[in-house]
């Protein structure tokens, strides 16, 4: 049953308990992984903090008995602090700090909550090197002492989350009572990430009435890569792409369940997103020159025994920038007179009498609900369910099992996909998460999740490392029997899901000392190039894990084999395995997986390296079913008027997993989408 959300007030005085459910965060768009801040937000945060402090601390005064919930923004989230109280002191604190940067804020959420507890007040040190955090759960605490004193009034608010036996949940009603304000706008746009942003850049230019919210306190994170098919650039270097064999390249890839007119509109339209694209980045004051890469750099060694894997690839980047992208766009819609409204939570789609999508129901960070009316349409730019446990394991059992570490963005919590399925959207059927074999973990760690407290849903997946990059070259790998079981060479995803079937779902890569004549032979593709192209940059690596233990450095196989937890019938078989590996690249055949012989290597000059590794889950591609003009679909495949959606929350384009046939396929997809969109809803197609 749904639940009546109502504005109810807590008014200093007031006797007896009070329960407070925690506001979500529940919408918006990849949250950015680097762990600053501007100087500006944490003036800010500072300043909060003194007040939460004068106003909360200070003393052992009566509470009145209850249950209060404080929020304030973190460096990439809103930052929820739930505490109850006897008459006396704090019995319990629960922090959500999820959407906060896994290794750092979220791993403060356990050491904050015992100082809390300790404390009995705001005056607790914070955590290292998780400032903003701590800053932003010291501001909400304080907001909770404020409440049990009764010094404050508060809106209790209660928004399922959703829970392991149902992760869809039940669509929230909302009386109007509830409603504190309503905007009126011609389009709106949910999520400031790589597709809101792009979305909201166009509409700018063209000049359209349009609103932008994000849950979060800043624009998410942009990913630099994308793929675009026979661009400008590419023009300019005499490439192209033989358009056919792509389009089925993509389809094979999905075993036929993509949309092929979906697919195609990324392909005959992607070139003109890298032109508008361009068009700002380009000009002044960015003057960004895009890197293009074709030709024998963007394609795998050739060989009599290669298994064609990849049609010839070309990759558009900025990374150099200066500014990322999307922070880019949001300076040129704001110098166009336009902004984004952020810590404004997504809650619900609202509909009229024949189905059209009107609008939307939003939710401050403070707890006040806002209804956007948006005349011409809604576009959802909400990311993927990385974030949310339920999701992953009810919808991808697979890649939640064979995952270790995480790069995805932890706001990433599949709100938009809930709100689209409570409007009757259609969900793909088909689970397809980004996975990269780079899930660097110490020996006997596990695939899977592990207990997490801090952590939405309370799991939480246990590698310290998001993404260790040289996980993806071909060196042997084997499991934890000591044994071979796949061809190394192939797709980021492949090793990870044939790990699926290996004990703990894990496996250890090896190489020796000639590790980086090796990876120039290998000439990997895509963003597993750095280990090539970036100097340094593996031997840094090597050096830092194996001084954090994650990684081993061994004179002799057998010791090696110790050091990374083989013993008795294992370490035979590993040691078996490494000389019958050696005999085949003596040969420059692999007899047993089919490997080609440019990506085999020899493993005998000390010193010698291992590592365990599993998945990286980067984001998740399964979405709502869309057609090739961006809107959503329901069950019937009859588009909703009124709805479209771009990103990692769009479906009909990928399915089993993430086709690594060119880098930015998806990013390419989510802005060439995102402007699809604002055409169809602009009327400027």
């Amino acid at each position: 049953m749904s639940e009546q959300l109502t504005r109810r007030s807590f008014l200093k005085g007031v006797a007896g308990v009070v329960g407070a459910a925690a506001v979500s965060s529940i919408a918006g768009c990849a949250a950015k992984e680097t762990p600053a801040t501007s100087a500006a937000a944490e003036s800010t945060t500072a300043a909060a903090t003194t007040a939460a402090e004068t106003t909360a601390a200070a003393g052992n005064g009566t509470y009145i008995p209850g249950t209060y919930t404080g929020t304030a923004d973190g460096i990439h989230s809103t930052i929820t602090v739930t505490m109850t109280f006897d008459e006396e002191k704090v019995t319990d604190v629960v922090l959500d700090v999820s959407g906060e940067t896994p290794g750092y804020g979220q791993d403060a959420g356990d050491a904050l909550r015992e100082a809390l507890l300790a404390a009995q007040s705001t005056d607790i040190d914070g955590v290292s090197g998780s400032t903003i955090t701590s800053q932003a759960v010291i501001v909400a605490a304080g907001k909770c002492f404020a409440q049990a004193k009764g010094e404050a009034v508060v809106d209790v608010i209660t928004v399922d989350k959703g829970s392991e036996d149902d992760w869809l949940g039940a669509e929230p009603n909302i009386d109007d009572a509830s409603v504190a304000e309503t905007w009126d706008t011609d389009i709106l746009i949910v999520g400031a990430g790589n597709g809101g942003m792009c979305a909201a850049a166009y509409a700018a230019k063209n000049g359209l009435k349009f609103r932008v919210i994000e849950q979060n306190p800043v624009v998410q994170d942009t990913r630099h890569w994308y793929g675009a098919v026979d661009s400008s650039e590419a023009k300019k270097a005499g490439v192209t792409i033989n358009r056919k064999k792509l389009l089925s390249e993509i389809s094979r890839y999905a075993s036929g369940k993509c949309d092929q007119r979906v697919v195609s509109t990324w392909i005959n339209e992607s070139a003109a997103m890298h032109d508008f694209v361009a068009g700002i980045l380009e000009s002044d004051p960015y003057n960004y020159t895009c890197v293009f890469t074709a030709g024998d750099e963007a394609r795998w060694p050739e060989s009599e025994d290669s298994t064609d894997f990849m049609f010839p690839e070309q990759e558009h980047t900025y990374h150099g920038s200066e500014i990322p992208r999307n922070e880019v766009f949001q300076q040129y819609i704001e110098g166009l007179g336009y902004s984004v409204d952020f810590n404004t939570s997504l809650v619900k789609l609202e509909k009229d009498g024949n189905g059209r999508v009107t609008g939307i129901i939003a939710q401050k960070s403070s707890g006040e609900f806002i209804r956007i009316n948006a005349a011409k349409g809604v576009l959802l730019a909400c990311g993927g369910y990385p974030g949310n446990p339920y999701m992953m394991e009810a919808l991808d059992p697979l890649g939640t099992s064979v995952t270790t570490a995480c790069s995805f963005s932890p706001s990433d919590q599949g709100m938009g996909i809930r709100a689209a399925m409570w409007a009757g959207a259609s969900l793909d059927k088909e689970a397809a998460p980004m996975l990269f074999d780079r899930g660097l973990v110490a020996p006997g760690v596990d695939g899977g999740y592990v207990e997490s407290p801090s952590s939405f849903g309370g799991k939480a997946f246990p590698g310290t490392v998001k993404q260790y990059n040289p996980g993806t070259q071909p060196f042997l790998k084997v499991n934890r029997k000591g044994l071979r079981f796949a061809n190394e060479s192939s797709p980021y995803n492949d090793i990870s899901y044939a790990s699926g079937n290996q004990p703990g779902r894990v496996y250890a890569q090896i190489h020796d000392a000639n590790y980086m004549e090796d990876i120039k032979r290998f000439h990997t593709i895509g963003c597993s190039a750095m280990a090539r192209n970036v100097p340094g940059m593996m031997e840094g690596q090597i050096a830092q894990y194996v001084e954090e233990g994650l990684i081993f450095q061994a004179d002799t196989l057998e010791e090696l084999a110790d050091k990374l937890g083989f013993d008795a019938d294992a370490k035979a078989n590993f040691l078996a395995t490494v000389e019958r590996y050696n005999e085949l690249y003596d040969k420059q055949s692999d007899d047993d997986f089919g490997k080609m012989a440019p990506r085999l290597s020899a493993i005998r000059q000390a010193p010698f390296y291992g590592c365990w590794l599993g998945a990286s889950l980067l984001t998740t591609e399964q979405g709502i079913a869309i057609n090739e003009n961006t809107q959503a679909l329901d069950e019937e495949r009859n588009p909703i008027e009124g709805l479209y959606v771009t990103g990692d929350m769009s479906g009909s384009f990928f399915a089993n997993n993430y086709p690594c046939l060119m880098p930015g396929i998806a990013c390419g997809r989510t802005l060439t989408f995102a402007i699809k969109a604002v055409k169809q809803m602009g009327g400027l197609e």
